[in-house]
């Protein structure tokens, strides 16, 4: 996780006045528990000195005191860590920083490949929400924690259109579509298939449920069971 990127002149150096090349975020390493390549750092910045190569294979890497003693041989702080001073200021920083040689490749992972934009297009059969991924033309996922955002902010107008006209409620689609052609106020949605579709699932199980449009009907289903 690239921390920040500024011209060279202005990139910390070292005691030797030597820039570092990359500065990484010390916060991309906990949470995708990636300590190897910190390790990495170490024996790289080792290696390099020495003008030794290392090879590690996977869960048989070199050894914590393995590292160390490399570091020390090579005449290295055994922490890894050295004083470097800011570029744009000429001062040294207040705690030590890990520094040493890494392998850094390149992802092809670009905009111009991955940018996409859809309005309407092709719906699930099953579940009539909108497909995903480019490649199928699908549509922006938004979810459960998307939709607490909103919550949050109390955007009830914007919930009801993404849960409903914009995702699988068939009849406010169309409806909607409609009335942006006629120029008409939209029409009031109708019931997500989602929920059709659990209410069959929920009947495949042998539970009879049925979906009461009116309150009229439900008072007279109860009076039907007393």
């Amino acid at each position: 996780v690239i921390a920040r990127i500024v011209p060279e002149e202005d990139m910390p150096y070292l005691p030797d006045g030597t820039p570092v090349e990359i500065v990484l975020n010390p916060l991309g390493v906990p949470s995708r528990m990636n300590v190897g390549q910190i390790l990495e750092t170490h024996l790289g910045w080792a290696a390099a000195k020495l003008g030794l190569h290392f090879a590690t294979p996977v869960f048989d890497g070199a050894a914590e005191k393995d590292i160390k003693t490399r570091l020390s041989e090579a005449g290295l702080p055994t922490s890894g860590k050295v004083e470097l001073y800011d570029g744009m200021t000429g001062q040294m920083f207040e705690q030590p920083v890990t520094v040493g040689y890494i392998y850094m490749l390149k992802l092809s992972h670009l905009v111009d490949d991955k940018i996409h934009a859809r309005s309407i297009g092709p719906y699930s059969l099953i579940t009539q929400q909108p497909l995903g991924g480019k490649a199928q033309f699908g549509g922006q996922r938004f979810g459960e924690m998307e939709v607490w955002a909103l919550e949050a902010y109390g955007a009830a107008y914007i919930l009801q259109e993404l849960l409903t006209a914009k995702s699988d409620d068939v009849y406010g689609r169309a409806k909607i579509y409609e009335a942006i052609v006629k120029g008409e106020a939209a029409a009031e949605p109708g019931v997500p298939e989602s929920f059709n579709v659990l209410i069959r699932e929920l009947q495949s199980l042998c539970l009879d449920v049925e979906l009461m449009k009116k309150p009229r009907e439900m008072q007279d289903l109860a009076h039907a069971a007393d």
